[in-house]
């Protein structure tokens, strides 16, 4: 339950500073991550967070790496590798032979939009709630094939996933080659009914492709049943994999055309045991992998948290943000902008009174510096539909009295 209201001490001067509210208890899980004791982070959907157990299995691999170099990459990478991929590919219900580790979700949309045939006229499609870093993808490669980026307009807040297929559906034509769907959409928190949307489009003779940013680990994922032609998502979030851990999944038959953003070996050195596609993808010139390397880390010790495993440590992550947002919401007396079931382990929530108001949005938001500066709360300021929103995550790091600290830091800026 989330915890009583405390009561900010404040003095009676209105123009003298105010004192913090009171410090809220904290998870007992929170020790099994680095986040900074005074830290409340109610943040996990930017870049999340990686457990000591993670950041001490990724250690140990860079160390074996540097004992010997030459055996490790050489020698011993694939074999690791493709260890690595079969734990994911269980994870995201999916075959191994379609899926790849990539830096980010970010370069996996660039390696499947720019690797397109686009003709002059051509049409990709995508919507109002998409990734400001993905949309660029999409409007740089229309411009130097002569495409058009066509741009749905999804309210928000809205009722349900109905006027989220009517929109989408609504900006469809006869020239759309492509739609870049978001599974979780990073500023208004909207789980897209994606699954319907893939069997829409693609009846229509439209290829998808699936931002799955947040999903993974946020979301049961079984990737060979949803089959989209192409989807991609982070590691580094729900999972708290190490920074730089990701996958592209492609459907089979759409294989064949997709090219990694780094051109390396794979393209002409075939491997005995691996499609061209994993040949292309998995070695894209001397880096880094141990991010790869420790995401079965990740999938292991968050599934062994809970007695019920993923399941159950998904449902605690909901449950905790659904109870959050009533309380923060039912605080000010404002109204979701969303039903619970568009919801995963993510909210935006509306702002109260003036704060609700845009007053500079770059390089970022005063009022995310009065959060982090003032009260140590990380938490994102999202500028959107032309008002100002919060929005909060909920981890198995975060406890409920966080959500009830964050509403009182926003009461006392509300009234000063």
């Amino acid at each position: 339950m989330i915890a009583t209201p405390c009561v900010p001490s404040v003095r009676e001067d209105p123009y003298a500073p105010r004192m913090r509210p009171e410090r809220p208890h904290r998870s007992d899980w929170k020790r099994h991550w680095l986040l900074s004791d005074d830290l409340v982070f109610l943040n996990h959907g930017s870049f999340g967070a990686c457990p000591r157990a993670v950041m001490e299995a990724q250690s140990a691999l860079r160390g074996l790496m540097e004992q010997n170099p030459l055996r490790f990459l050489w020698r011993k990478h694939d074999a690791l590798l493709d260890e690595a991929r079969g734990h994911l590919a269980d994870f995201v219900g999916a075959d191994p032979a379609n899926l790849v580790f990539i830096a980010n979700a970010t370069t996996g949309v660039n390696s499947v939009i720019r690797s397109l045939e686009l003709e002059p006229g051509d049409e990709i499609l995508t919507c109002d709630h998409d990734y400001n870093a993905c949309r660029n993808v999409l409007e740089e490669t229309a411009r130097r094939r002569g495409a058009k980026v066509v741009m749905a307009e999804v309210p928000f807040p809205l009722d349900d996933e109905e006027q989220i297929i009517e929109a989408m559906l609504a900006a469809v034509t006869d020239r759309t080659r492509i739609a870049m769907i978001d599974h979780v959409t990073s500023c208004s928190a909207l789980v897209f009914p994606i699954a319907r949307l893939i069997r829409e489009l693609e009846n229509r003779g439209i290829d998808t492709l699936v931002d799955g940013a947040h999903a993974p680990g946020m979301l049961p994922l079984e990737l060979e049943k949803l089959r989209p032609s192409y989807y991609t998502a982070n590691l580094h979030k729900w999972t708290c994999a190490p920074k730089g851990a990701a996958f592209l999944w492609v459907r089979p038959d759409k294989q064949d055309g997709i090219h990694p953003a780094v051109i390396s070996h794979g393209n002409n050195t075939p491997r005995s045991g691996h499609t061209p596609f994993q040949d292309r993808f998995d070695w894209p010139g001397t880096h880094d992998t141990s991010s790869w390397l420790a995401v079965p880390t990740a999938l292991e010790w968050l599934g062994n948290c809970l007695p019920g495993g993923w399941p159950e440590l998904r449902e605690h992550h909901h449950s905790l943000l659904l109870e959050a947002r009533r309380m923060i919401l039912g605080e000010f007396g404002l109204e979701p902008p969303c039903p619970d079931s568009l919801l995963g382990s993510m909210a935006t929530l509306p702002l109260p009174g003036r704060l609700s108001i845009p007053e500079g949005r770059f390089p970022i938001d005063p009022l995310y510096h009065r959060l982090a500066d003032d009260y140590d709360i990380e938490a994102p300021i999202i500028h959107f539909k032309g008002k100002r929103w919060i929005r909060i995550s909920a981890h198995l790091h975060n406890s409920p009295d966080e959500y009830r600290y964050l509403a009182d830091a926003l009461l006392q800026l509300s009234r000063s």
